[in-house]
């Protein structure tokens, strides 16, 4: 959790991080006009107008007892403290003027980043009242959930109507087919999860702590995520129709909503029950363009599920996911799936490059060694694991609840990343999760046979 290196070496570095994950979200509250900060564009989270108020509430909240600062308000401390996790509890039933006004909150995000930037800047040592804010954690700790939600505003402007928000760039059609769906064998080895808790390198998150090394039979997977083209044949088959396919809690929801295809998805008006390619489009962050068929597919782990049972194979356990994206013949592990060299570019559709993902196939530079693509970026990947604690899992004593809140059977683990994800979430540590019915998320799949 902490680094070898001292505060006053550490800390430039990390204000440094920290204003520019500033400047990330800070521009995607630019692309609302005023009335769209009271949307609520995903009917299980909060209005728009929350999350400007949270990010800077959170890293007050977080920092501001180790600098000796008391609140300037404690109502919006309160306030903005906590979001929703889309798991039970009903629907939120505010309405917008249950919030205030977006002065007020830009006001008070205003005097929690002048009041804690003085402190972190100040040279009176107030920055080492704790070994967490010394050592650097803290900082790490504000930047990574910053850079979260610059991927989750982004998918809850995705949702919001294109005439709601100021658009940056039209949308343009993609027509590249897909590539040839193909399977690749991954010999018997071990999967190494996790990192030692003595580990002096980069930060992690709680549940990144505790090693354990899994050693993971053969298998055969995916070389490519599931494609929109792929999956078309699995909506084409009657998937949605077949409740076969589908555990029977993901079947009863998969009713309840009249879910008929992914989320993203539109069919064209009049299409026939049997849509075709040309039937179809894909809503992308400013607009419609014709079905990518190249693109990966986005989908629940429900649905992800069904389409696995419908091809008889799997979702990938995290550690058969971890063998084929770091493992390589002789034995030895990478850090990342083409070697130990920073993520860069030519491996992968990440770090806010794009709005929207790229076609499966785009970048080979980013290939595993067994010649697995697509492993960092253009979409998380949904595996079969349910979220839990690594051996030994000790939770931040600063934020008791960031995982074992979800340490509930209701959650699986993803890895990989989208094109909102910041590069320093692509390490090999890294474990995101979600619950399987939250269609959101820019979350893919790939298939294993055993």
């Amino acid at each position: 959790m902490a680094t070898s290196r001292t505060a006053p070496q550490l800390h430039p570095a990390l204000l440094a991080r920290l204003q520019e994950a500033r400047t990330r979200t800070d521009s995607l509250f630019a692309l609302l006009p005023p009335n769209s900060f009271y949307e609520r564009p995903v009917p299980e989270r909060h209005r728009l107008i929350f999350y400007l108020g949270h990010l800077e509430t959170f890293d007050w909240n977080l920092l501001a007892p180790s600098l000796g600062l008391s609140s300037h308000d404690p109502e919006f401390d309160n306030l903005f403290a906590f979001g929703i996790d889309p798991v039970g509890g009903g629907l939120p039933t505010d309405v917008p003027e249950d919030w205030p006004s977006i002065v007020r909150v830009e006001t008070y995000n205003w005097q929690a980043r002048t009041r804690l930037d003085d402190a972190l800047r100040a040279p009176s040592g107030r920055a080492l009242r704790t070994p967490e804010m010394a050592d650097g954690t803290l900082l790490h700790v504000a930047v990574e959930h910053r850079l979260m939600h610059a991927e989750t505003l982004a998918y809850l402007l995705h949702n919001l109507a294109p005439e709601k928000k100021l658009a940056k760039e039209q949308p343009i059609a993609d027509p590249r087919p897909a590539p040839e769906p193909r399977q690749v064998a991954i010999p018997a080895g071990v999967a190494t999860l996790g990192k030692p808790r003595d580990d002096s390198g980069e930060f992690g998150w709680d549940n990144e702590f505790g090693v354990q090394r899994v050693h993971v039979p053969g298998f055969k997977i995916g070389a490519f995520p599931a494609t929109n083209a792929e999956y078309l044949k699995f909506v084409r088959a009657g998937g949605y129709q077949t409740a076969f396919y589908w555990s029977p809690e993901d079947w009863a929801w998969r009713e309840s909503e009249r879910l008929e295809h992914p989320h993203f998805w539109i069919a064209k008006a009049g299409a026939s029950p049997k849509h075709s390619a040309a039937e179809w489009e894909l809503r992308t962050m400013f607009g419609r363009i014709p079905l990518p068929a190249s693109w990966p597919v986005y989908v629940t782990h429900a649905e992800a599920s069904a389409f696995a049972r419908w091809a008889r194979k799997k979702l990938p356990t995290e550690a058969q996911w971890h063998r084929a994206a770091y493992g390589t013949p002789n034995g030895r592990e990478r850090e990342y799936p083409w070697g130990d060299g920073a993520p860069a570019p030519q491996h992968g559709n990440f770090h806010f490059e794009r709005w929207d993902p790229a076609p499966v196939d785009a970048h080979p530079g980013g290939a595993s060694a067994f010649g697995v693509f697509d492993l960092l970026g253009n979409g998380w990947e949904w595996t079969s694991t349910p979220f839990g604690p690594l051996p030994g899992f000790e939770p931040f004593s600063f934020y008791p609840g960031y995982s074992a809140n979800f340490f509930d059977s209701k959650h699986f683990v993803m890895k990989g990343g989208s094109a909102r994800t910041d590069a320093c979430m692509l390490r090999r540590t890294f474990r995101n999760w979600f619950q399987p019915h939250y269609p959101h998320v820019y979350a893919t799949f790939r298939c294993v046979e055993e």
